[in-house]
C-alpha cells in the first residue's frame, strides 16, 4: 500500500468518525417551538411573553428560544397560547367512535374530555347493549365492551384526535343490576353494584357519577349514592352530579349534594349549574353563597356550567318519570292507553317539586321546546323545530305530539328547552369556583355526525367565554378565563401533568386569537365550527393548524388513580 493511499484511508476514516457528532449537530433541539406568543399558562397568572417547546408528547421548555432549533416553528405573534381546554361533561365517548375527529371539539381548543354522566358507556350487560342496538347499528358501531377497560382498547383502537376519560355512572351500575324499576336496592343488590364500581375504578374511572333528574338515577336514595361514592373514594375517586333539582327544589337539591360529599368524604362538583324556570330566576348568587358556606365548612365542592340560556337532553325528560318506568317499550305503551295518556297530560300541566317539569318550566304550551336529534329520517323535516309549531301543523296538542314524536323515534329524540335567565348564567360563568363543560357529543359541519341539528354548546361553549364574557362583557380577565377551562377543570377531575403550560407537562396546548376568537353556532343554525382557534395540539401533535383540522390522530385514554393495569 502506497503512502497516498494510506493516507487517503485515514481520511475516509476520519469522516466516519465524525458523521455522529455532525448529524447531532444537524439534528432540532425540538420537534416544535411556538414562538412570540403571549403565554397564558393556566394558573391565572398574567400573560407572559415567551416560546415553548415540545418535544415528544411533552413541553420541555418555555422561555426565550430564540436560538434553538426545532423541525418545525410555529409563529404565534399576536396570539395566546394556553394549555388545551378541559371539557369536564363532554359526552362523546359514543361519537368519537363514529367520527374521531371529534370535529365540534378540537376546533374550539378542547384536548381532553371527561364523559359518563349518569349512564357511563360501561359497565354494560347484554341487555343494555340490546336497548342500544338501534343507535349502533345506524352508525356502524360494533359494541364489543362489556368492561371499562374492554371500552378504552376499543377508543384506543378508533384512534381520535382528543384525549378521554370518563366516570363509572351510578345509574349505569343501577340499571345493569336492576333494571329501569322505582324500587330500593336490596343489600344484595347495592353489593353487586358495589362491585361494578370497584371494578370500574381499578379499570381507570375517574370517580362516580349521578344524573338524579332522571332514570333510573332518580330512584336511588341518598345512602345508596353515599354508598357508591365510598367505593369511588377508597381509589382516590372524585363524584360529579347533575343534582336531582336545578329547579324549585334546588335548595334541598344542594343539601344532599352536601350531605353525599361530608358522608363520603369525596371531592365533589355540580355539572351545569343552573337556577332554570321563571320563578328561579335571580337565585343563582343564593346558590353560589350556599356553595362557599359549604367550602367554608370544609366540604370539597364546585360546580360547572355551559354559557347558554337553553338546556338540552331527551325528549322523553319532559314526561313524568314513571313514563320512563321498564323502558322504552313500557313508556309506548303507557301513551296508547287513553287513561294513562290524559294522566301524563294532567301531570305535565302541573307545577311538582318531585320532579322536573320542563314541559311546564319551557313555557307549558310547547313553544320553548325545539327537537333535534331524530334519529327515525321519516322525522327529519321537524329538526329544528318548535313541539308548539308541529302541534299547529298537525292540528294536535303539542303533549300529543311529543308522544308521537318519542313513539316513532322510538326513544331517541333530544330537545332544546328554553329555562334559563341570562343574568344568572352570566353571575355562574364568572365565578372563580365553577369550570365549564358543554353537556354535549362531539358533531361536525360534515359526515355522519352533521345529519341532525344540536344545541349549539357542541360547537361553542369555549369560545363564547372567551368571546362573550371575556373579551366583551369583562365579567373577568382572559386569565382568568383560561385558568377555569384549564387547571381549575384539571383539579376537579384529578388530572395530573395536564392544564398548566409548565416543563414536563404533556403538550396539549390551543393557540387563538383573543381579538377575534368567538362561537359560530346559534339556536337556529347550530352545525357551524368556533372561529379564532388556530392551533390546536394534543399530546404533542397537531389536530388543528392554521384553522384546519389535520389528519394527527393522538389522543389517549384518560385513566383515574384506581386504576390497575391489566396484562395484555
Amino acid at each position: 500500500m502506497n503512502g497516498r493511499f494510506q493516507h487517503c484511508a485515514r481520511c475516509v476514516g476520519l469522516i466516519f468518525l465524525l458523521l455522529p457528532s455532525f448529524a447531532a449537530a444537524q439534528r432540532p433541539d425540538y420537534d416544535f417551538i411556538i414562538s412570540g406568543a403571549h403565554i397564558v399558562d393556566g394558573t391565572g397568572a398574567p400573560w407572559v411573553a415567551g416560546d415553548i417547546a415540545i418535544a415528544g408528547d411533552r413541553i420541555v421548555a418555555v422561555g426565550d428560544l430564540s436560538k434553538a432549533t426545532a423541525r418545525k416553528r410555529l409563529d404565534a405573534k399576536g396570539l395566546v397560547v394556553s394549555p388545551g381546554f378541559i371539557d369536564v361533561q363532554g359526552q362523546s365517548e359514543f361519537n368519537v367512535l363514529v367520527d374521531n375527529r371529534v370535529a365540534s371539539k378540537i376546533t374550539q381548543g378542547v384536548t381532553t374530555e371527561i364523559t359518563g354522566e349518569g349512564s357511563s358507556i360501561a359497565p354494560i350487560n347484554d341487555r343494555m347493549k340490546k336497548e342500544n342496538e338501534e343507535v349502533a347499528k345506524k352508525y356502524g358501531v360494533t359494541v364489543d365492551w362489556s368492561t371499562l377497560d374492554a371500552y378504552f382498547k376499543h377508543f384506543e383502537r378508533t384512534k381520535p384526535a382528543i384525549n378521554l376519560g370518563t366516570f363509572v355512572g351510578a345509574g349505569g351500575v343501577r340499571n345493569y343490576v336492576m333494571g329501569t324499576v322505582n324500587r330500593p336496592a336490596s343489600p344484595a343488590e347495592l353489593e353487586q353494584m358495589r362491585q361494578l364500581v370497584a371494578q370500574a375504578m381499578q379499570d381507570g374511572a375517574m370517580g362516580i357519577s349521578t344524573a338524579l333528574e332522571y332514570v333510573p338515577d332518580t330512584f336511588a336514595s341518598t345512602d345508596e349514592i353515599v354508598e357508591l361514592a365510598k367505593v369511588a373514594r377508597q381509589y382516590g375517586g372524585v363524584y360529579f352530579t347533575h343534582q336531582r333539582s336545578e329547579t324549585d327544589a334546588i335548595f334541598s337539591s344542594l343539601d344532599e349534594v352536601f350531605a353525599i360529599a361530608r358522608r363520603a368524604n369525596i371531592s365533589t362538583t355540580i355539572w351545569h349549574l343552573k337556577t332554570a324556570y321563571h320563578e328561579n330566576f335571580g337565585k343563582m348568587p343564593e346558590v353560589l353563597r350556599r356553595i362557599d358556606d359549604a367550602r367554608a365548612q370544609g366540604i370539597d365542592v364546585a360546580a360547572s356550567v355551559y354559557p347558554y340560556t337553553r338546556a338540552s337532553n331527551g325528549l322523553v325528560s319532559s314526561f313524568p318519570p314513571w313514563v320512563s318506568e321498564g323502558g322504552i317499550e313500557q313508556m309506548i305503551t303507557r301513551f296508547k292507553d287513553p287513561t294513562q295518556r290524559e294522566r301524563i297530560k294532567k301531570e305535565m300541566d302541573q307545577p311538582s317539586t318531585t320532579w322536573e317539569n320542563e314541559w311546564l318550566g319551557s313555557g307549558g304550551d310547547g313553544s320553548g321546546i325545539m327537537l333535534v336529534g331524530l334519529m327515525n329520517p321519516e322525522l327529519a323535516k321537524y329538526e329544528g323545530m318548535t313541539l308548539q309549531e308541529i302541534g299547529r301543523q298537525w292540528n294536535k296538542d303539542p303533549k300529543d305530539v311529543a308522544m308521537e314524536i318519542v313513539t316513532a323515534d322510538h326513544g331517541h329524540t333530544g330537545q332544546v328547552i328554553s329555562i334559563m335567565d341570562e343574568g344568572d348564567v352570566r353571575t355562574a360563568v364568572s365565578n372563580p369556583i365553577v369550570t365549564y363543560g358543554s353537556d354535549s357529543e362531539a358533531q361536525a359541519e360534515d359526515g355522519p355526525l352533521s345529519k341532525t341539528k344540536a344545541h349549539p354548546r357542541a360547537f361553542g361553549t369555549f369560545p363564547r367565554v372567551l368571546g362573550i364574557y371575556s373579551r366583551e362583557q369583562h365579567t373577568m380577565s382572559l386569565e382568568e378565563a383560561v385558568r377555569k377551562m384549564t387547571s381549575l377543570a384539571a383539579s376537579r377531575v384529578g388530572l395530573l401533568d395536564r392544564g398548566i403550560l409548565r416543563p414536563g407537562a404533556f403538550a396539549d396546548i390551543a393557540v387563538f386569537d383573543p381579538k377575534t376568537i368567538r362561537d359560530a353556532a346559534t339556536f337556529s343554525d347550530p352545525m357551524h365550527y368556533s372561529v379564532g382557534v388556530r392551533y390546536v395540539f394534543v399530546n404533542g401533535r397537531p389536530v388543528v393548524w392554521d384553522g384546519a383540522i389535520t389528519d394527527e390522530r393522538p389522543g389517549r385514554p384518560l385513566r383515574g388513580a384506581g386504576y390497575q393495569v391489566k396484562p395484555r
